[in-house]
């Protein structure tokens, strides 16, 4: 059904137009967003690698599935798909329009950034990689196939392993702020109630 078509790549464009316009906004105020990969620490290195290349292979996979039109699912969950793919949309908007200029793609080895705890940062420590793993849902929704289930996995896979070597990071550089944050606001979504 080419609406599906339609749908699905309006959800990519929006999600990577937001990613790409912020990096070329940053890249005007001398800022490197992208700054995947360039740590020297092994086990970093290897997880930041893994996460670019799942990254980069996801949407090539979504796109072929697209031009294929290979879906194997019916309107309904298709149309579910569509909803969780712009939710993950307007979540990673939200999430780099909040951190400002401290969002960055990777663990930064020299910049000095803020903790944002403040908008959707109050609901997520980590809301950008909320909404990258909403899209991936979403469009594998839209066009439900072996490739993209196992792209939408992995890539999934890969940012949650990236976010485990930044809590590593984070407390290094954000010290006991960070801590009482992490002790607040749940990792994908939520807070912890008071005791």
């Amino acid at each position: 059904m080419m609406l599906f078509r339609v749908l699905a790549l309006a959800i990519l464009l929006v999600f990577y137009g937001i990613y790409f316009i912020k990096m070329l906004v940053q890249k005007r105020q001398g800022i490197r967003t992208r700054q995947i990969g360039k740590r020297k620490e092994k086990s970093l290195h290897r997880v930041e690698t893994w996460m670019s290349a799942a990254t980069l292979l996801a949407p090539a996979v979504q796109l072929l599935s697209i031009v294929l039109d290979w879906s194997w699912l019916p309107e309904g969950p298709r149309w579910a798909g569509f909803a969780l793919g712009l939710l993950g949309d307007l979540i990673f908007l939200t999430a780099v329009v909040t951190m400002k200029n401290s969002w960055r793609a990777g663990i930064p080895e020299e910049d000095k950034t803020e903790l944002i705890q403040e908008g959707i940062y109050r609901w997520s420590r980590n809301p950008a990689f909320l909404g990258f793993d909403l899209m991936y849902l979403g469009v594998c929704l839209l066009f439900c196939n072996p490739a993209t289930i196992v792209c939408s996995l992995f890539a999934a896979l890969m940012l949650h392993l990236q976010i485990l070597q930044e809590e590593k990071f984070l407390p290094v550089a954000f010290g006991a702020p960070y801590l009482a944050y992490k002790g607040r606001v749940l990792r994908y979504f939520g807070r912890r109630r008071r005791q």
